[in-house]
This record gives structure tokens, sequence and C-alpha cells, in this order.
């Protein structure tokens, strides 16, 4: 995928009968589907099911299996409950019968209300101080381990600027929490709120891991670990528009027995807070 023009090819699924729906999957560099596809995925099944003046507010999800590229994902949709104010469905995401992935989702009419918000992070380095994944391969490729570059060199529809970048030939032990700027490729004006609610699900995935691995940097890291999404939970609060970049800000208060949690916000570059996340991953070290 070159841009969120291809991504949104991707995020659309076709309806195959009443709250019944298909879709493919595209590589991001593993062997297998991505966890932020599904879950956006299951998330554009929800929506269409759901009155239009409803929006996303909270969803929360469980990764049962691992979901195999080649094969489609067929998203079945239940509707729980539509009351006066919210509306409730679940989702089941199925490979060959079998569940791969359960999502819940809430959704709730626009309402007026008392207003606060957490603040973004002072002093942090701006996207123009810091540079992207591909200039990171194309400035230091030949001293990132081969898995690392091949992940990195994948073409797709984001871009990422993390604030640090841990030295692959000086590996140290790092803060549990992690910065990254990310934009969209191509042009996104005009998306509905529904469908921006759907990439942003769709890009929180990413790098979510990194705040629990970072306290162990020194001797862990993706070559030597394998990883997994466990269950993703987000809450979305304001409505944004992707025409600049925008901070994905994760701290980490625990890991332990092969898990990690991860916790943070999404914010737009002046600081309007749009979403928050947690997830809890697996994290093992390989033999």
């Amino acid at each position: 995928m070159k841009n969120v023009n291809d991504l949104i090819d991707l995020l659309n699924l076709e309806q195959i009968a009443s709250n019944t729906f298909k879709g493919i999957s595209k590589t991001i560099g593993s062997p297998n589907v991505f966890g932020g596809q599904v879950l956006a995925q299951a998330l554009n099944a929800a929506n269409r099911t759901v009155p239009e003046e409803r929006i996303l507010h909270s969803l929360h999800s469980y990764f049962l299996e691992a979901g195999k590229l080649e094969v489609p994902i067929i998203f079945i949709v239940e509707e729980m409950r539509d009351g006066g104010s919210f509306s409730t469905r679940r989702v089941k995401a199925m490979q060959n019968d079998v569940i791969i992935f359960i999502l819940a989702a809430s959704f709730h009419k626009i309402e007026a209300g008392f207003e606060h918000q957490k603040a973004i992070k002072k002093n942090i380095k701006q996207p123009e101080e810091l540079i992207s994944w591909n200039e990171i391969v194309d400035q230091f490729g030949d001293f990132i381990p081969k898995n690392m570059r091949a992940f990195l060199s994948i073409e797709r529809p984001i871009d990422f600027k993390p604030t640090v970048i841990p030295n692959p030939l000086d590996p140290q032990d790092l803060p549990a929490q992690d910065n990254i700027w990310f934009k969209l490729k191509g042009d996104s004006v005009g998306l509905d709120r529904k469908m921006k609610q759907q990439i942003l699900t769709y890009i929180s995935d990413y790098n979510v891991l990194n705040a629990a691995i970072n306290p162990n940097a020194s001797k862990a890291n993706f070559g030597n670990l394998q990883t997994a999404s466990l269950d993703h939970s987000m809450w979305f609060f304001r409505d944004f528009d992707f025409d600049d970049w925008m901070l994905f800000s994760s701290e980490s208060p625990n890991s332990y027995g092969a898990r990690g949690l991860s916790k943070g916000n999404l914010f737009t570059r002046d600081g309007k807070l749009i979403a928050s996340f947690a997830q809890e991953g697996l994290i093992r070290p390989l033999n």
C-alpha cells in the first residue's frame, strides 16, 4: 500500500449478506495478518450497522488466533443494543470457520458536555527535527539488523518519525515510554469521521509494544522476541483531521510473565487529545 486511498480500499469491506462482510489482507512485513488491520476492518463492519448519527466512543477486542494473509476474513456483526443514546455491536472475525478475533464496540450520539484533557508533552522534538523510517534505512541501513531493515523498508500508507532512535550497535535500556509522530501519505481531505476513526484504529496497533520492551532494550529486541497483540482497547474523544503530523505517545506500567502492557494517547500536533488506547501483548524471549 502506497497511500491513504490504498488503505481505505483495504478497510472498506465487501457486504456478502445481512450483517456479514468479507475482507482481504495486506502484509506490513510479518507473516501473519496485522492486528490493526483486522481491528479496523471489524470496526468498518460494525459502523455499517449503526445509525448514521452515532459515533464510535469505545472498543475492546481480543486477538484469538494468528490470521492467514492469503485467506479472506469473514466479519459477522451482532446488533446487541440500540438505546436512546448508545448502540452496541459485537463482531466476530473468522477464517475457515475459526474465530480469530472478537470486537465489542459502543457508539454514542453526539452530545454537549463538560470538558478537560491531558496535555501533550512539552519540549518534545518536532517532526521537522526527525527522520522517518524510510530515511533511517537510507542513512543507517548497513548497521540495522536484516529483519528490522526489511520491516522498515516495506511500502506503507503512513510515515513514522520516532523521537528516539536506538543505536543497534550499542543497545541500552530505555525509559518505559515511546513517542512517535505519524502522518498519512496522500490526500486525506474530506474523510468522514467514521473512516478517520477506522484509519486511526489501524495505525494504533503499530509501535504499541515499544514502551513495554524499552526497559530491557539492552538485551531484548524484535529480533529475539516473539511478539503479538493479545487485546486492544481504545476510547475516542474529539473529531480531527489527518492534515498534519499526529503524536502516538505511550508508556508501559508493567512487563511480566512474557506479557507487557502499554497505554497512551493520540494527539493532534496542536495538542488536541483525540483518543486513548491500552494493549497487552505477548513479549516472549526466544531461546
